[in-house]
């Protein structure tokens, strides 16, 4: 499944579309609500993450569970401890199956592994949404997500103009399997590649998303390229470990330019105290919703478009308190 056209939709108005009810949708715009619910039994919607652990996920679940209320949908959240965990997310998505729902909404960890279960829910009956990233099967008919290409173009064009369009950096990313991990690893390279040649990109990682294992690879980056300008942290995980490297060492902003992405306390605080120059926010919240509503409209039999983008955005210490900021933030 491909991603769509591009967008750049806002958080303030991913919401507004959401409390429209019974509105047609163009492409690219979230999926309208169902006015008519009250004469219809409760329906339910299994959801099935990539992860729990990251505060990320946490506020997808916030914003699923508040679309689900706003719709009368029973709402059941699960997603395996880390995103490491392939085989545990696989029995979670068995396991919505099995509950007969009226709506599944999937995150894939890994997109090919998750194909035989998307065609059992076919078989089922059982109509599937995407959310964050695809499986790689038609089953499912919809993708609510961040364009991940997009993200990573917008955190090069910023880590260009932090170090004046020139010198080694370096990716700690979080995935070479799933699609937002390659997606936004590739989003960030092209664009250097394609507008700024004094940059070179000396190495890429990969930390599973996790603190630790992304603050060993931070600190061996440093240690065989001294001269390393910056760093970019393609998660939460992977941010969170690269400042946490940063900080054991006393570097700051000032030593060397890390721009993270996604927007958890821990990484809003290493911006707050310049460790990290700024980041790039996703709007999980909105993913919530939007995947919600698209299941409900799918299990009512509507038409929805094949990807809603809910947008990125740039956040350092100049912004965090601007309105259109602080709303795609879930510290």
């Amino acid at each position: 499944m491909k991603h769509g056209k591009k967008f750049a939709a806002a958080a303030v108005a991913t919401v507004a579309l959401l409390a429209l009810a019974g509105c047609s949708t163009g492409k690219g715009d979230t999926p309208a609500a169902d006015g008519d619910k009250g004469d219809t039994k409760e329906m339910s919607i299994e959801l099935v993450s990539k992860g729990f652990q990251h505060q990320f996920w946490q506020a997808v679940k916030k914003g699923a569970e508040e679309q689900g209320k706003e719709l009368g949908v029973k709402i059941h959240f699960d997603g395996p401890g880390a995103e490491t965990e392939i085989e545990k997310q696989l029995q979670m998505l068995q396991s919505a199956i099995d509950a007969k729902p009226d709506a599944i909404a999937y995150a894939a960890l890994d997109p090919e592994a998750c194909i035989p279960l998307m065609d059992s829910a076919d078989s089922a009956g059982i109509p599937v949404a995407y959310f964050d990233a695809p499986c790689n099967s038609e089953v499912g008919k919809t993708l609510a997500a961040t364009d991940s290409k997009v993200a990573g173009a917008l955190a090069a064009e910023h880590m260009a103009e932090l170090i004046g369009g020139k010198g080694d950096v370096a990716i700690v990313a979080h995935s070479q399997i799933n699609s937002t991990g390659v997606e936004r690893r590739d989003g960030f390279v092209d664009k250097i590649k394609a507008d700024y040649p004094d940059i070179k990109i000396v190495d890429i990682q990969y930390g599973d998303g996790d603190h630790l294992k992304s603050a060993d690879i931070t600190k061996s980056m440093l240690n065989a390229h001294p001269d390393l300008k910056g760093i970019y942290a393609t998660n939460e995980g992977s941010a969170v470990g690269v400042a946490n490297a940063l900080s054991e060492l006393g570097k700051t902003s000032k030593d060397i330019t890390a721009i993270g992405f996604d927007s958890g306390a821990a990484q809003v605080d290493a911006i707050k105290s310049g460790v990290l120059a700024g980041a790039i926010t996703q709007d999980p919240i909105g993913i919530g919703k939007t995947v919600v509503q698209a299941a409900y409209d799918l299990a009512n039999g509507k038409s929805v478009e094949k990807f809603y983008d809910t947008g990125s955005y740039w956040y350092d210490s100049t912004n965090l308190d601007d309105p259109k900021i602080a709303a795609v933030l879930y510290e």
